[in-house]
């Protein structure tokens, strides 16, 4: 494998010596080397993208001219950062950007000599739209046999689906996965996140490494492609698997304080006297010796957690409201009863449990412009893994990629 850009080499020489980058100074990153062509928008392929430069691959995000990936328009809250929506930001950072109108016969054949020099090439159109430019898997493998090709798609390539929009809400819904959220008198409930594109992303990464490893042995390339169903179904395995052995009988959701549709009591979370406790998996009648609660002491048959959980949870629903969340903790702690306190973000980052993990970090752009996200939540060797370049601008490192790569010398042919 010839060493390419390093990401980490950068970082070291980088004139502003910002402190979250020393522990990494001296790190040889996995991926160091590994040259990544991200044709992908939105999220889910960014987003492995995103994992990849994180562990040290150069990450070059092809983009329209002008309008480039479509997600620096897409805005969460309606909060912008030097004219690009945050979203954006936090995905695509640690990458450089070259702009390139693939309609374009010059600028389709600066892309294939860059793809002739990569590792990995990541996309997720829609099917039909990378054949029609000639750069889908079979094409591409002709200019480069070695190639590691991600593909992200909706609904896979086949079907009566495959033309649909892959958008995360309407992947959920079809997926019956908001079927699980909720309580049972609610209907169905979505995530509050983009679910579907984040698992499809962590998929495509293990695929993607998976395949490089094997061409590592073989000196074979190959085609990795995920869907966001097939990713949102897989998340779903371990109920799905009960379903598929139980009848196919419909998910039963408690109709109070659901936190899981396949689990007994006292499994949810409560609302005390100042706030909210959570109960994970435990006796219900040790839970209620333990809480001074002699009701519980009615439901003594293991069975009866899950056929009479609706019973046991407004017990303790109404039992749990009378003292505060830290009472109960005091007593449910010491005993290694499963419990935890339910925290809001801004309790949560004042805590010493989240300090401790360093996970936020400062990205800055070439000029200035700078936010804090989250790091790469995988550690090497020991290290915890940060990288200070924030996301760029449309096209903003084409000048150094065409010298980098010698594109200018690309003639169309």
């Amino acid at each position: 494998m010839t060493a390419r850009f390093d990401p980490a080499a950068r970082a070291q020489g980088d004139e502003d010596g910002r402190e979250d980058q020393n522990d990494q100074d001296d790190l040889a990153l996995p991926l160091a080397g590994l040259l990544v062509v991200d044709m992908s928008q939105f999220l889910s392929g960014p987003s492995a993208a995103l994992r990849l430069a994180d562990l040290g691959a150069d990450v070059i995000k092809v983009e329209r001219p002008g309008q480039g990936d479509l997600c620096r328009h897409l805005y969460i809250s309606n909060l912008e950062l030097d004219g690009d929506s945050t979203l954006f930001h936090t995905i695509n950072r640690n990458k450089r950007s070259y702009a390139a109108d693939l309609k374009q016969p010059a600028d389709l054949d600066k892309i294939r000599a860059l793809i002739a020099r990569a590792d990995v090439l990541i996309q997720n159109f829609r099917p039909g739209v990378m054949e029609g430019i000639g750069l889908d898997y079979a094409k591409v493998r002709e200019i480069n046999p070695r190639i590691v090709y991600g593909v992200v798609t909706g609904y896979g390539t086949a079907g009566p689906w495959v033309g649909l929009p892959g958008q995360d809400l309407l992947v959920q819904s079809r997926s019956g996965l908001v079927w699980l959220n909720g309580d049972a008198e609610q209907g169905p409930v979505p995530f509050g996140l983009a679910v579907a594109d984040m698992l499809a992303g962590a998929h495509l990464v293990q695929g993607l490494l998976a395949a490089l490893l094997r061409r590592g042995v073989t000196g074979r390339g190959g085609l990795v492609e995920v869907s966001l169903l097939e990713s949102t179904l897989d998340f779903q395995f371990e109920v799905l698997t009960t379903h598929l052995n139980d009848g196919r009988q419909h998910p039963s959701r408690s109709t109070v304080n659901n936190a899981h549709a396949y689990l007994g009591a006292p499994y949810g979370i409560y609302k005390t006297q100042d706030g909210y406790l959570a109960l994970a998996m435990g006796s219900v009648t040790r839970l209620g010796t333990l809480l001074g609660c002699d009701a519980l002491a009615a439901f003594s048959d293991p069975k009866s957690w899950f056929e009479r959980r609706d019973e046991i949870k407004q017990v303790l629903v109404d039992h749990i409201a009378t003292r505060p969340t830290a009472a109960w903790l005091a007593i449910l702690e010491p005993a290694d009863y499963w419990c935890a306190p339910v925290m809001d973000w801004n309790t949560l980052l004042e805590h010493e449990g989240f300090k401790v993990l360093d996970f936020v970090q400062d990205v800055v752009r070439d000029n200035g412009a700078s936010m804090l996200t989250t790091r790469c939540p995988i550690r090497i060797d020991g290290q915890v893994l940060k990288a200070s370049r924030g996301s760029p601008k449309i096209g903003e490192h084409n000048a150094a990629i065409d010298r980098e790569f010698a594109l200018d010398r690309a003639t169309h042919g």
